[in-house]
């Protein structure tokens, strides 16, 4: 049985999440309290499904400080379980509810939205760091779409390398474990022939290693990541997402990612995603 549980802050995107998983053959279910996930497990594999997608929020109330132990025991019994957590800055969620005058599951007379949103970052905190986590902050739907498509493609047994580049006038994203600026190096932007290409282009990577501070720089973030990795291994990381910023997450953090994506493509599972171009 392959079971992903998605889980996350009201607004964060749940329900595309929820969606997409729909749409590629996962039975699913929406705010099921957590108590009940064995028994349905169960029931469902009598019926004879194979793979079952479950929307989990704050409405779960106190049944959260079960997921730990419930998704120990349903890997044991041989279940690929992972867990996939949507989050995004309070801004953003608060510009989604006014847009779709949609209520929070908990705003009330007397709890404010902005309230209700940290109330329910607060109750959340335990669950973000037993999966996979995707800051939607700045994400189209799309993006999230092919995001969420991504991860559950990936091998659980192994780790899930994640290289992600964005641009720090726009904030550091939620999701990273690792941060590395790369502002210090020679800008294409101030370039204007270059201005209107990113990291992905020849002649930005050409202009970037022809500087032996960027190449240094380089050297040294792989240098790194390849250092701790193992040490997350160990620690039964799912995924582990190294994060690169430049100014606007156009050419130098893009071109960082995806040269490093490459060099650890050949011996580990990796993903690269591109913030500021999605």
């Amino acid at each position: 049985m392959q079971i992903v549980l998605v889980s996350g802050l009201s607004g964060s995107g749940k329900s595309i999440a929820i969606a997409v998983l729909e749409d590629i053959g996962f039975y699913c279910v929406d705010n099921l309290p957590l108590a009940m996930l064995p028994a349905l497990v169960e029931q469902l594999t009598a019926d004879g499904h194979t793979r079952i997608a479950i929307a989990i929020d704050a409405r779960s109330g106190a049944s959260f400080a079960q997921l730990p132990q419930i998704a120990d025991t349903l890997r044991e019994q041989g279940s690929d379980l992972r867990i996939v957590f949507l989050e995004a800055k309070t801004l953003s969620l608060v510009k989604r509810f006014s847009e779709t005058r949609r209520r929070h599951p908990l705003s009330s007379d007397s709890v404010s939205l902005q309230e209700a949103i940290q109330l329910e970052r607060e109750m959340l905190a335990d669950i973000a760091p037993l999966g996979s986590r995707i800051d939607t902050s700045d994400l189209s739907p799309s993006a999230l779409r092919l995001w969420i498509k991504e991860l559950i493609g990936q091998d659980r047994s192994r780790i899930t390398l994640l290289f992600e580049s964005f641009g720090f006038k726009h904030g550091i994203p939620l999701d990273a474990d690792m941060v590395f600026d790369v502002r210090c190096l020679p800008n294409p932007h101030y370039v204007p022939e270059l201005r209107p290409l990113t990291g992905r282009d020849q002649p930005i990577r050409d202009y970037l290693e022809a500087s032996p501070d960027a190449m240094a720089l380089l050297a040294d973030i792989r240098a790194f990541v390849e250092n701790w990795l193992p040490c997350f291994i160990r620690d039964h990381r799912a995924y582990l997402t190294v994060a690169i910023g430049c100014t606007g997450g156009q050419h130098r953090s893009v071109y960082f990612a995806e040269t490093l994506a490459a060099a650890f493509r050949e011996r580990e599972q990796v993903l690269v995603r591109h913030r500021e171009l999605s």
